[in-house]
């Protein structure tokens, strides 16, 4: 039986190999064309995630035919589409999500941009959209964020949140792969996730709803694989819970929390200090925060680290033994969410945050990966993982 790895690298080979004639994506090409008014710049206290958006934008368009054509970075604008539009009937949609930071020093910097790239490619594989050249549009979103560069806030924990999607555009109905497509970048201005410090939150385990299965799309970053998790969301917050913690799979094995993977800081059964996460069985989302932490943790050399399938009723026992010290999600948004609690099957189950201090919102490891992969992204610590573009 095909392992879901090998039939994802046969996929993605077949996609690169439908495009390999054709027109590349290209810096080079691009045209320019600046907003001749600029928007008010907002407060950096009144910033809401997602809300206010830069001058400019970058977009590219494809067909199957010719490939990229020259790239664009013009004003911030609506998108003309078709009623008739791929994206509209068949979900023919991916996207990324990572930000720009300023340092002491006035320079832009990006945070492991490359395994953006790659995960963007691995997800447009995935729906059969078009491959592009990753190393070109870092290049593009260079070129964008020196034309946007006031946008970009020099504050610690404020940032500008980055947003490539693609989307297929063929006008015709019928569930095909996309003979054209668009990739457009969009970019915001954002403040900490957490504007007064830690907030740990609270879990509803969710047994009535899937978000993912191993060999479907829970690894790829698409549009579809999120408006589902909507209404389980809305349940779990109308009991007094922030965030569905998804499970799978009869024996309720931990998947991730909300929209972010899923950390677990325990004594294992054999009695060893463990930090472990799913692994990439198809169903999880390959986080570049996710990476960054298995990263650091195996750096540190300070406790063994797994990615291992864990359940709920493994997780339920070691919470009743004492043996976890610390639950956290992880992802771009937020680098770390610490947990405090989980529902599962009507019962709370209270996870620990810091023994050593009771007002303490986030565990001492937690706080740890927070602070380091902080510096790291605001080019306080060197580290080829920030690049300054």
């Amino acid at each position: 039986m095909f392992s879901s790895r090998l039939l994802r690298k046969s996929a993605f080979a077949c996609s690169k190999r439908f495009n390999s004639t054709l027109a590349g994506l290209s810096a080079d090409k691009v045209k320019v064309t600046k907003s001749e008014v600029l928007k008010p710049l907002v407060a950096n206290k009144d910033l809401v995630f997602g809300h206010t958006f830069t001058d400019h934008m970058i977009s590219a368009d494809w067909n199957e035919k010719e490939g990229w054509a020259a790239p664009e970075i013009k004003p911030y604008g609506n998108l003309e589409l078709a009623p008739s539009a791929v994206v509209f009937h068949y979900a023919s949609e991916c996207f990324e999500g990572l930000k720009a930071y300023k340092d002491k020093k006035g320079n832009t910097r990006l945070f492991r941009p490359d395994m953006n790239m790659a995960r963007m490619n691995r997800s447009t594989a995935r729906i059969a959209l078009p491959q592009f050249e990753g190393q070109e549009l870092i290049k593009l979103l260079g070129q964008y964020l020196k034309m946007d560069e006031r946008w970009i806030p020099s504050e610690r924990g404020y940032s500008l949140y980055l947003r490539p999607t693609m989307i297929g555009t063929q006008e015709a109905l019928g569930v095909n792969p996309p003979s054209n497509a668009k990739l457009f970048v969009i970019g915001c201005p954002v403040g900490p996730y957490y504007k007064t410090g830690f907030a740990a939150v609270k879990l509803k385990a969710t047994t009535e709803y899937v978000r993912a299965w191993p060999r479907g799309t829970g690894d790829a970053k698409i549009g579809g694989n999120y408006a589902p998790g909507l209404l389980p969301q809305r349940l779990a917050a109308k009991e007094g819970y922030q965030q569905n913690l998804w499970l799978f799979g009869d024996e309720h094995q931990l998947t991730e929390v909300g929209t972010m993977n899923l950390f677990v800081l325990w004594k294992n059964e054999d009695n060893e200090l463990e930090l472990a996460t799913p692994p990439l069985d198809g169903s999880i989302l390959p986080g570049v925060t996710r990476a960054s932490i298995l990263d650091l943790a195996r750096q540190w050399g300070e406790f063994k680290v797994t990615e291992r399938h864990m359940t709920m009723p493994q997780l339920k026992e070691a919470i009743k033994l004492g043996r976890v010290q610390e639950m956290f999600g992880a992802g771009t948004a937020c680098i770390v969410s610490p947990i405090k609690a989980i529902n599962y099957l009507g019962e709370d189950l209270n996870i620990p945050l810091d023994p050593k201090d009771p007002q303490s919102q986030a565990g001492p490891y937690t706080k740890r990966f927070n602070d380091t992969i902080m510096d790291i992204q605001y080019g306080d610590v060197e580290s080829d993982w920030s690049i300054v573009v």
